[in-house]
């Protein structure tokens, strides 16, 4: 069985800040989505490598979640509600 790579992740900015580790099959459509729904132009979105398969890119958002979380006293990303 193969798995599609289909899915980019992406991190998500506030200026310098981080807000969001996510993952999404279209980068560009995600990043409108953010702006629309948080009205912030300083927002930006960066893809982070090649397209993966969806499970490893939930494997690593679950990661750099963790990662984050224990480097702001157990506080996740501004947006990152799991």
């Amino acid at each position: 069985m193969s798995r599609e790579r289909d899915t980019y992740r992406y991190v998500l900015r506030n200026g310098r800040d981080i807000v969001q580790y996510g993952v999404t099959d279209n980068p560009e459509a995600r990043e409108q989505e953010h702006q629309r729904k948080h009205n912030n132009a300083d927002l930006s979105l960066t893809v982070e490598g090649p397209a993966v398969a969806r499970e490893s890119a939930l494997a690593w958002e679950r990661v750099r979640i963790e990662q984050f979380c224990r480097a702001h006293d157990g506080k996740k990303p501004r947006y990152n509600k799991v």
